[in-house]
């Protein structure tokens, strides 16, 4: 079964299926599958900051690998492979925008990630993931800023240039109240930009909206970015 952007064939396709049914659509659902995803999204991104970075220690790798599998993050990933449209929820999940809440989303990609080494082994298991976080890995701060927050470092890069600092505001905010879904912008007068976040609180938003305006500064002002 061809499976586009996810870029595996599954010899059972019924393993992805399970991967992508939330457990409010009943049983076979993902959570045994997000379990063993969830030991082997660290196992594979341990392994690339490790080879990445010879010289970190211990904290600056750890540091590094919970920023990189951190539920926001990997709800962007999942966004990226378009497994929102894809999931299986129950009505209320439905109804409440389930497909679109970080925490769903993060869970369904560790299920996919564990579906895929039940289907094909560890060595095509990682040949598959570790791509999807290339983009993050890239993005990561030398080894020794690993660990503060996109807010902090954004703030700190703006305040080192004598900078106005960011203004947060809030765009949106849907879903039931167990099932808050909120949008944030994140906006710059110098330089001038503008990025959006969206999470399952406004702080988690804002997180999102600043990583994003750290992404377009690197772009626009190459290594004198954050």
């Amino acid at each position: 079964m061809a499976t586009d952007r996810l870029g595996h064939r599954f010899a059972a396709p019924a393993l992805l299926a399970q991967a992508l049914t939330h457990r409010s659509a009943g049983s076979p659902h993902n959570e045994r599958l997000e379990f063993l995803g969830d030991a082997l999204v660290n196992l594979i991104v341990a392994e690339a900051l490790y080879q990445r970075w010879p010289q970190a220690d211990e904290g600056a790798l750890t540091r590094a690998r919970a920023e990189l599998v951190r539920e926001s993050s990997l709800a962007a990933i999942a966004r990226r492979l378009a497994l929102g449209e894809r999931l299986t929820l129950g009505p209320g999940e439905m109804k409440s925008g389930g497909h679109r809440r970080d925490s769903i989303l993060a869970d369904a990609l560790e299920a996919v990630i564990g579906a895929i080494y039940l289907d094909a082994g560890f060595e095509t298991c990682r040949a598959v993931a570790l791509p999807w976080f290339a983009e993050a890995l890239e993005a990561l701060p030398p080894p020794h800023k690993v660990g503060k927050d996109a807010k902090t470092r954004l703030q700190e890069w703006l305040q080192a240039r004598g900078l106005p600092l960011p203004v947060y505001a809030l765009l949106s905010e849907s879903g039931e109240e167990h099932a808050k879904v909120f949008r944030v912008s994140c906006a710059l007068t110098q330089p001038e930009l503008a990025t959006e976040g969206e999470g399952t609180s406004r702080r988690s938003a804002e997180q999102v909206a600043a990583e994003a305006a750290l992404s377009r500064l690197r772009e626009e002002q190459g290594a004198q970015a954050p």
